[in-house]
């Protein structure tokens, strides 16, 4: 059978300035590495027996239906504005209207040159693809709102970065891929036309029920305030929170020198491009501030008097520091059983941290410990965590089912950082079994397993992760 996709492309349809039509460059020898079947039928798609699968995601083929274009952007990259930049090395297909009403764009990540590539090869190795592919599935199983991978191909070709590599394409699924910086290069060239067709149609694709800039702008704070709190329940760390990597949906996008701490510490940080900890573990929520100020920003080229407009616009980003603590609140008291928590709740729950942070505890171990009543052990000295823990079970003892709170709130399994790089070494070295493993580990991560409890482990000292890297 052959493969279809229902494709029903609507950014393709924007004026000719939102992007620039251009075709993925075909690869040597593509060869299918997975094809997630379950997401597959959720969009709609038909006939994965199809043999030249792994040829059609790699873009050797393009689907009938597809309007392949590379999507113009900009972005504030660790504070410092690049005014044009763009899909450099990924190329999007089209959408399809899912088997759930919603619509989804198809992407191929690492697909080749496009116009805004500068001096890239547009190319993406191995190594990068399976960890997006890994990572953004667990978030997936995990709850957390986020980009989903359909496919992923080895291309049959070498991707030079410090040395030779094998490469690899993804096939990336998201509700769309609208960033802060769709909005910011627009707003930046003064063109406000573009600028407002941009922001019908992010209304009628996202927030219908908010209208106008000011009802926008507060959607999509609330939005990335649940997701970034989302984020600091489970112990991850994007890595790379540029506007251009923010995305108007409220989905984590851009999984690059992503990773998930191990010993818990506020100010930990992965990312080697990261010399300064702007996006450390703690950081992610002023950042997520910031950057919803730089979409004000931009937002404001769209209000009848921009310059009045400037105050009750900065008053409304000055509400979302408390939209992130309510987020951050709820989803950590339901981390320790607490369904209605209350301010107090905000500091026993700091205290528990400060106790993890001065004895260096697994982030996810111990909070998952609290379930199965082996959290004490994760501390050399528990004298602290005793009197921790009168007081929390003194908290919880009128609570309805805590247990079953925490169960649902903490998993027994995270993507760890060591795992992934194993994962990825032996991909390179042609041995697929490991991702193969991981995918269906994480793809129930709150259910006891015996056959991978070896994958709740942290890393031993030799095989700790000191830093990510973006891949591109």
């Amino acid at each position: 059978m052959t493969l279809h996709i229902p494709f029903d492309n609507s950014y393709a349809a924007l004026p000719d300035s939102f992007y620039a039509r251009v075709k993925p460059e075909p690869v040597k020898a593509p060869t299918l590495i997975a094809i997630n079947e379950t997401l597959a039928r959720d969009l709609g798609i038909d006939g994965l027996d199809d043999p030249n699968l792994a040829a059609l995601f790699a873009g050797n083929a393009i689907p009938d239906g597809a309007s392949p274009l590379a999507q113009l952007y900009a972005g504030h990259q660790f504070g410092q504005y690049n005014p044009q930049l763009g899909d450099g090395r990924a190329v999007l297909l089209g959408e399809t209207i899912g088997t759930d009403g919603i619509r989804r764009d198809i992407q191929l990540k690492g697909s080749g040159r496009t116009p805004f590539s500068r001096m890239g090869d547009g190319r993406a190795w191995l190594g990068p693809v399976l960890r997006e592919y890994v990572v953004s599935e667990a978030m997936h199983a995990l709850g957390v709102p986020t980009t989903r991978a359909l496919a992923a191909v080895r291309t049959g070709e070498v991707v030079v970065r410090e040395r030779p590599l094998p490469g690899a394409v993804l096939t990336r699924v998201a509700q769309s891929h609208l960033r802060v910086g769709t909005f910011q290069v627009f707003a930046a060239r003064g063109d406000t036309k573009a600028l407002q067709t941009l922001f019908d149609y992010a209304v009628a694709r996202h927030y219908p029920d908010a209208p106008d800039p000011v009802s926008f702008l507060n959607a999509v704070m609330r939005r990335q305030a649940a997701l970034v709190a989302h984020w600091l329940s489970l112990g991850f760390i994007h890595g790379v929170m540029n506007t251009d990597n923010c995305s108007i949906s409220g989905e984590t996008i851009d999984y690059g020198p992503c990773a998930f701490m191990d010993s818990y510490h506020p100010e930990t940080v992965y990312s080697s491009i990261d010399r300064y900890g702007r996006y450390s573990y703690a950081a992610q929520a002023d950042i997520i501030v910031w950057n919803m100020a730089q979409l004000a920003t931009a937002l404001l080229h769209l209000m009848p008097d921009p310059e009045a407009s400037v105050e009750p616009f900065t008053a409304q980003i000055h509400t979302m520091p408390d939209m992130i603590r309510a987020e951050w609140l709820r989803k950590f008291s339901a981390k320790i059983g607490i369904a209605e928590p209350t301010p107090e709740d905000a500091a026993l729950i700091g205290d528990l941290l400060t106790l993890m942070q001065n004895a260096e505890t697994d982030f996810t171990n111990t909070f998952r410990g609290l379930v199965d009543g082996t959290a004490r052990d994760q501390f050399t000295d528990p004298t602290g965590f005793d009197a921790w823990a009168a007081r929390w079970q003194a908290r919880i003892v009128s609570e309805e089912d805590p247990l079953g709170r925490m169960s649902a709130a903490n998993p027994l399994l995270i993507p760890r950082n060591h795992q992934i790089e194993a994962m990825i070494t032996a991909a390179v070295n042609g041995d697929d079994a490991p991702f193969a493993r991981l995918m269906t580990a994480y793809a129930t991560p709150f259910a006891a397993n015996s056959n991978v409890d070896d994958l709740r482990s942290p890393p031993a000292p030799e095989e700790v992760v000191q830093a990510t890297f973006c891949g591109t």
